[in-house]
C-alpha cells in the first residue's frame, strides 16, 4: 500500500513539472509572437520626434520612469524569425534591419544559437552587470564583487588580464561593433559570447565574413580599420536585437527622431544600449565603470590607459548630457545600481 501512495504522489509532482514546464515555454513562445505579429504597430512619434504616449519636458527628457517600460518581452539576439518583427522591419541601422534581411539569414544560417547557454536561460533570478569603461573603475578593487554577477557584460575591446583586481575575470557577452572589436585573437576569453551590435549596413557584412572566415577588408566603409577575425566558433556569436537601440534613443534618452536615421546626436552609446538590453533580460541589473566627470579634466578616462578626460571632444554622434540624465534617473529610481558611483 505504501509503495502505490508513493507512485502515485510520483506521478502526481512528474505531472505538475511538466504542466509548469509546458506553461513556461508557452508563455516565452507567447512573447515571441508578440514580436512576431505582422499587425503589430511601430513606435509613432510627434513632430519633434518624440514617442507618442511617452511624458518628456521641454528638452526631450523623460519624466518619469515607469518599470512597465521594461516588461515588454524583448528577445535579446535576433534568431531565424528576425524578418516578422514588427518593432524594427521598418527601420534601417541602427534602429533596425530593414535591407539587412539577406545578410542577417546568411549569418543565422551559420550560427544557429539565438539565447543565452542553456544554465543562464534557466536561472529564475538573473543578476547581470554592465561594466563600462570609464577610468573611476581604477583602484576601486571591485573585480570579486563584479565576478559574483550571473551574466558580466563588457564592452568594445575594454581589455580584462592584468586589470582583474579591479574589472574582474569573467565575461558573459562582449558586446561590440566592427571598429571597437578587439584586434588581436589573444585578447579575447575564451568562455564569453561575442554580440555584434550592428549600427550601419557595413557591420552585418563584417559579421558573415567573420563567421565564414572569409576574408575582411580592413577599411571596407569603416571609419577606423577593424579586426580581421575573431576566434569564437559561429555557435558562440550573436547579434544584439536592435530595438535596444531604438528603444535607449527614442523611448528612454529622448534623442532626435531624425525620420529614423542615424544623424547628429541621435544615436545612444554602446553603454546605455547594453543598459537597456539588461532591464529587459535581468531581474537584477548594476552598472560600474560608468560616468565621465568633465570637471575633472586630468582624471584618466579609461581604466586601461593614460589619456585624461580632457581628451574627450565633442561627439557628433552621441549626447552624453541627455543620456547621463537618463542614467541618474534610473540610479535615483534604484533600477539600476552604479558600484562606481560615477552617474
Amino acid at each position: 500500500m505504501g509503495l502505490l501512495v508513493f507512485v502515485r504522489n510520483l506521478l502526481l509532482a512528474l505531472c505538475l513539472f511538466l504542466v509548469l514546464g509546458f506553461l513556461y515555454y508557452s508563455a516565452w513562445k507567447l512573447h515571441l509572437l508578440q514580436w512576431e505579429d505582422s499587425n503589430s504597430v511601430v513606435l509613432s512619434f510627434d513632430s519633434a520626434g518624440h514617442t507618442l504616449g511617452s511624458e518628456y519636458d521641454r528638452l526631450g527628457f523623460l519624466l518619469k520612469l515607469d518599470s512597465k517600460l521594461f516588461s515588454k518581452p524583448a528577445p535579446m539576439f535576433l534568431d531565424d524569425s528576425f524578418r516578422k518583427w514588427a518593432r524594427i522591419r521598418e527601420f534601417v541601422p541602427p534602429f533596425g534591419i530593414k535591407g539587412q534581411d539577406n545578410l542577417i539569414k546568411a549569418i543565422l544560417s551559420v550560427t544557429k544559437e539565438y539565447r543565452l547557454t542553456p544554465a543562464l536561460d534557466s536561472l529564475s533570478c538573473r543578476r547581470c552587470i554592465i561594466v563600462g569603461n570609464g577610468g573611476v573603475l581604477a583602484n576601486k578593487s571591485l573585480g570579486s564583487r563584479i565576478d559574483d554577477y550571473d551574466i558580466v557584460v563588457r564592452l568594445n575591446s575594454a581589455p580584462v588580464k592584468g586589470f582583474e583586481k579591479d574589472v574582474g575575470s569573467k565575461t558573459t557577452l562582449r558586446i561590440t561593433y566592427p571598429e571597437g572589436a578587439m584586434q588581436r585573437p589573444e585578447q579575447y576569453e575564451r568562455d564569453s559570447l561575442f554580440v555584434l551590435a550592428g549600427f550601419k549596413w557595413q557591420d552585418f557584412k563584417w559579421l558573415k565574413y567573420i563567421v565564414y572566415k572569409e576574408r575582411v577588408s580592413a577599411s571596407d566603409g569603416f571609419w577606423k580599420s577593424v579586426a580581421t577575425r575573431v576566434p569564437k566558433e559561429p555557435p558562440e556569436i550573436r547579434i544584439l536585437n536592435p530595438y535596444f537601440i531604438q528603444e535607449a534613443a527614442f523611448s528612454l534618452i529622448g534623442l532626435p527622431f531624425n525620420n529614423g536615421l542615424m544623424g547628429r546626436g541621435n544615436i545612444p552609446t554602446l553603454g546605455s544600449v547594453a543598459v537597456t538590453m539588461a532591464l529587459h533580460g535581468c531581474d537584477e541589473v548594476a552598472v560600474a565603470g560608468f560616468g565621465y566627470d568633465m570637471n575633472t579634466p586630468n582624471a584618466p578616462l579609461h581604466y586601461y590607459e593614460t589619456v585624461r578626460m580632457s581628451a574627450i571632444k565633442e561627439s557628433w554622434t552621441h549626447n552624453i548630457e541627455r543620456e547621463k540624465e537618463f542614467l541618474r534617473k534610473l540610479v535615483k529610481a534604484r533600477v539600476i545600481t552604479d558600484l562606481t558611483s560615477g552617474i
